[in-house]
């Protein structure tokens, strides 16, 4: 059962990973049935004797089939969350009877003038171990619940520095599990520039000049 309380991007960090959703058992029925709810009606789906005869040993699952689950799974995750990408690449066919995990870990966060999202790296896997999927996703969030109010009324989003250590950073000998990943800084915006300074009081006397163009102070 998905969890109510909301998905905020202060609270998750990269290389989190998301909690793995485990499906039953895949039959024949549910194949028909998604066959017509997407309207794939392929028989190598839904046709045991056609698919045979096409030389694979019984019906197999759509590979969209795999990539709903990992779509329920980011569903599952953000909550609250918006996604705007969900992708995948199919990598072995799914049979009847085969029980399909899905993982997700992040990839990385992002944060730019106040929109801040998530990378996604996404696999589903069999009973055998065998990786069936491999995808990605982008998941937009809210920074924190106060980030969140203030848009909801209309405001300027919460600004915050977002900083996280890459797989590359590891590369180079820094060790990401010996410390806890540092708080994001919230950035405050620069203050309007001061206002220049009045002019003087008072009028600027000039020399007045006769007709010759010679200045006619005295001296």
């Amino acid at each position: 059962m998905a969890q109510s309380k909301k998905l905020y991007l202060e609270a998750v960090h990269a290389r989190d990973e998301l909690p793995s959703l485990i499906k039953p058992p895949i039959d024949r029925v549910q194949l028909a049935r998604y066959a017509g709810a997407s309207g794939d009606l392929n028989p190598l789906f839904v046709d045991e004797v056609f698919a045979k005869a096409a030389g694979m040993p019984s019906v197999h699952a759509p590979g969209m089939l795999a990539l709903g689950y990992v779509g329920q799974l980011v569903t599952d995750w953000a909550r609250g969350g918006k996604i705007l990408k969900l992708g995948g690449r199919f990598l072995k066919l799914i049979w009847p009877g085969d029980v399909i995990t899905s993982k997700g870990v992040i990839r990385e966060r992002k944060g730019e003038n106040g929109r801040y999202t998530a990378e996604l790296d996404l696999s589903s896997e069999n009973q055998k171990g065998e990786r069936v999927l491999r995808g990605w996703a982008t998941v937009q969030l809210f920074y924190s619940a106060e980030d969140e109010a203030r848009q909801r009324r209309g405001e300027s989003p919460v600004i915050a520095e977002v900083k996280d250590e890459l797989p590359e950073d590891k590369k180079k000998g820094k060790s990401a599990k010996s410390k806890k990943p540092e708080p994001d800084k919230k950035v405050a915006k620069a203050p309007p520039p001061a206002p220049k300074a009045a002019a003087r009081s008072g009028k600027h006397h000039s020399p007045k000049r006769g007709k010759s163009g010679h200045s006619t102070r005295r001296r």
